[in-house]
């Protein structure tokens, strides 16, 4: 007699649309789902290592990677869970091993996802939570050190939030972004951010403006937690293009980190202090060193130096690719480019692609002094993406020059009919939304 045939199980992408379909918006800021789920899970986040947990509008990515490289260079097991992912799901969960820690495994993730959706039991939950409560549920199953946990967005109500009492909360740079979540005003947003900020555990934070500082302390006081704040707490500097790291326990001269871009200068420091005020990791200077100078997040300032994509240019061209999306990423990132010009000048041209709740103008208006070269893109598959006329009337309201284009590769082949005395600089940005998109056609997707 033959054995039944099995049933063939559905792909990640098939499950993650079934699972999508459990709440009827995408977005609904609230922990009460998120405690019933994980009460019915027999809550896998009080089995967790201990935790750093971080939030804020620009830099969560960049601080998580520096703060695993350097906890990986110093022999810890780091989980780390992240958002959102560039080309695969599994990107948003690195499992910690001796010697650094791997993407979760298709099987593994299909299991732990298809195991959260049998106790939640046809439950209202975001696709987000789901997500989350998987990431608790993997890091309790596997031993480790030190978890990672980046804010998905806000802080008070996002569903990473459910931690008591982690090791330390950490407060990148806070800024306009979301506001129809989050709130019109700096103050509002970064009230929902120091949300992380838990009674009695060290808050560290970077630079922040008068107003956002001003909300981050009051709550910290309210919580008795500690604050290191930067520019009080530590300070960072670039000297002789070295990162300088300075506090109460002494100063370290270290190598510039990898990443490229002063604000990563800022975001290395940042995960410096935040380890360097956890008394119970005892990391060394030459783990520090060398956790800046190994660590890598793609999509922030990543040169696209082979692939696909490289080959599609004007030959001898630059390409980079940044997820940059609001105001203030695109002043960094600006920032980064007039560093590369001083080096080395080009023509620079602009291939962007927005979602459509972002502020297009507050975000080109970084780069009006750079270029007057802006080539509008869509972004594929995103339904609420912005439609690139619009992004274009943008453009043409700073005084820009603008092209439309059905996608990246047209943008690049049009680019690469056009006659440059020396070979341009291009940046493709806009959202981590298209920048996913672009590392999977250029066949360098993040491993």
């Amino acid at each position: 007699m033959n054995a039944p045939a099995a049933h063939p199980q559905p792909s990640i992408d098939d499950l993650i649309a079934r699972l999508s379909t459990l709440h009827s918006t995408r977005i609904d800021l609230s922990l009460d789902r998120m405690h019933r789920l994980l009460q019915q899970l027999d809550h896998p986040e009080r089995k967790l290592a201990p935790v750093i947990h971080v939030a804020g509008t620009n830099g969560k990515g960049s601080t998580v990677a520096y703060l695993r490289a350097i906890l990986e260079a110093a022999g810890l097991r780091v989980h780390v869970f992240t958002s959102p992912w560039l080309v695969r799901i599994n990107e948003s969960f690195r499992i910690g091993r001796k010697g650094g820690g791997v993407l979760v495994g298709d099987d593994e993730l299909r299991e732990v996802l298809e195991y959260c959706e049998r106790v939640n039991a046809g439950a209202p939950l975001t696709f987000f939570e789901v997500k989350t409560a998987a990431a608790f549920c993997l890091f309790a199953q596997n031993p480790a050190d030190v978890v990672l946990l980046e804010v998905g967005l806000g802080g008070r109500f996002d569903s990473t939030n459910v931690i008591e009492q982690p090791l330390a909360s950490v407060l990148t740079p806070v800024s306009m972004d979301h506001m129809e979540f989050l709130g019109d005003t700096v103050a509002a947003i970064a009230g929902e951010k120091a949300a992380i900020i838990k009674r009695g555990v060290p808050a560290i934070s970077a630079e922040q403006t008068a107003e956002a500082m001003a909300v981050i302390e009051a709550q910290a006081k309210r919580m008795h937690a500690p604050l290191f704040a930067a520019g009080e707490g530590w300070h960072v500097n670039v000297e002789r293009g070295r990162l300088v790291y300075q506090d109460e326990r002494g100063l370290m001269d270290l190598a510039a980190p990898k990443l490229f871009g002063r604000h990563q200068f800022d975001n290395a420091g940042l995960a410096i202090a935040a380890l360097r005020t956890v008394d119970s990791l005892k990391i060394g200077a030459a783990a520090f060193e060398a956790g800046i100078v190994n660590a890598e997040w793609p999509a922030r300032m990543q040169r696209l130096a082979c692939g696909a994509l490289a080959d599609l240019g004007p030959p001898g061209c630059e390409i980079w690719l940044d997820g940059g999306h609001n105001a203030e990423g695109g002043r960094v990132v600006a920032a980064a480019l007039g560093d590369l010009e001083e080096r080395v000048s080009r023509p620079l041209v602009i291939i962007a692609g927005m979602m459509g709740n972002k502020d297009a103008a507050a975000f080109l208006a970084n780069f009006a002094g750079l270029t007057r070269h802006i080539i509008a893109v869509p972004i594929p598959g995103a339904d609420n993406a912005m439609p690139p006329d619009r992004l274009a009337a943008a453009a043409r309201g700073l005084g820009m020059r603008v092209e439309i284009a059905d996608g990246v590769e047209p943008a690049l082949q049009a680019l690469a009919k056009l006659a440059y005395e020396v070979p341009p600089r291009i940046l493709i940005t806009g959202s981590l939304y298209l920048a996913g998109p672009v590392l999977a056609l250029n066949g360098t997707p993040p491993r």
